[in-house]
């Protein structure tokens, strides 16, 4: 099951339960919330209840035994550890300096002309902007009951052994992909096309591979797609580290995020009975 990972910038199975009690205060409370790590320029976090990564657990004896796989990242703030994604994406480039701007506007209403969309960040060669590149990042949606309750058990559990989580929680990979990543690339990447430029997209190692992962043959030629994968980990360190990157056209990164199987009509039928409720008749 899921849990915690790693919280307001902290291994979560690394913590004392006094320093588990004081986070919970401060995810309940909204008071005192700490700093964000990955931010910098002492930015306090920003994200409600301040869970940066879940991660997948073994319990026992309602406890937590250890961790599987890797941290899933939640909080798109945990991208900017160390600026690991623009520096690797201007290595790529072929950049001698490195020049950021963030939320670009890239859209506007017709009826307004105020902006309808922007790019997360614009990462360029010179001050100038002669060459630049887009760069996206999609951190995952989870699915199941909020974290409120998890924070309320720690804030009053004294275990030295992290408590299991208190409800089940998986990643949603599909509302992350397909609902929410998808539409943005469908409305950036062919401008960006009819422009010249390329797109990056940031996503987490658990993501890409929920996506199905690296391709068979991966391309690292910007003539052979229009968007940059960049797929990045959180080491046992805890420290955010390049892991793969590989271009794919649009169509084909479409694929990869849309990609799902229906499932078999006895397993539909089966749930449909067990949710299907008597509408009482009106009186």
């Amino acid at each position: 099951m899921y849990g915690i990972g790693e919280w307001f910038g902290e291994n979560f199975l690394s913590m004392a339960p006094q320093r588990r009690q004081e986070l919970a205060a401060a995810a309940l409370d909204q008071h005192e919330v700490p700093r964000c790590p990955f931010r910098g320029k002492d930015s306090k976090c920003n994200k409600k209840g301040g869970v940066c990564s879940i991660q997948r657990y073994e319990v026992s004896n309602q406890r937590i035994s250890f961790q599987v796989g890797d941290p899933v990242i939640v909080c798109p703030n945990r991208f900017e550890q160390d600026n690991l994604l623009p520096r690797w994406l201007g290595d790529i480039a072929g950049f001698d300096d490195v020049y950021l701007a963030h939320e670009v506007p890239f859209m506007r209403s017709p009826p307004t002309g105020r902006e309808a969309g922007r790019i997360d960040v614009v990462v360029a060669g010179d001050e100038f902007a002669s060459d630049w590149y887009g760069l996206e990042v999609q951190a995952v949606y989870f699915s199941g009951r909020a974290m409120g309750a998890e924070f309320s058990q720690l804030r009053d559990d004294n275990d030295p052994a992290a408590p299991q989580p208190t409800s089940q929680r998986r990643p949603d990979w599909r509302s992350s992909g397909a609902k929410r990543l998808m539409p943005q690339l469908e409305v950036k990447v062919p401008t960006l096309r009819r422009w010249g430029k390329k797109l990056a997209v940031a996503v987490d190692s658990p993501f890409f591979e929920a996506i199905g992962g690296v391709s068979a043959q991966p391309s690292k030629d910007f003539n052979d797609g229009d968007i940059i994968w960049l797929v990045p980990r959180i080491a046992s360190n805890g420290r955010l580290v390049r892991h793969h990157w590989e271009v794919l056209p649009l169509e084909e990164s479409s694929i990869k995020l849309l990609a799902a199987h229906s499932v078999r009509r006895e397993d539909f039928e089966a749930d449909l009975k067990e949710k299907l409720e008597n509408l009482t008749p009106s009186s």
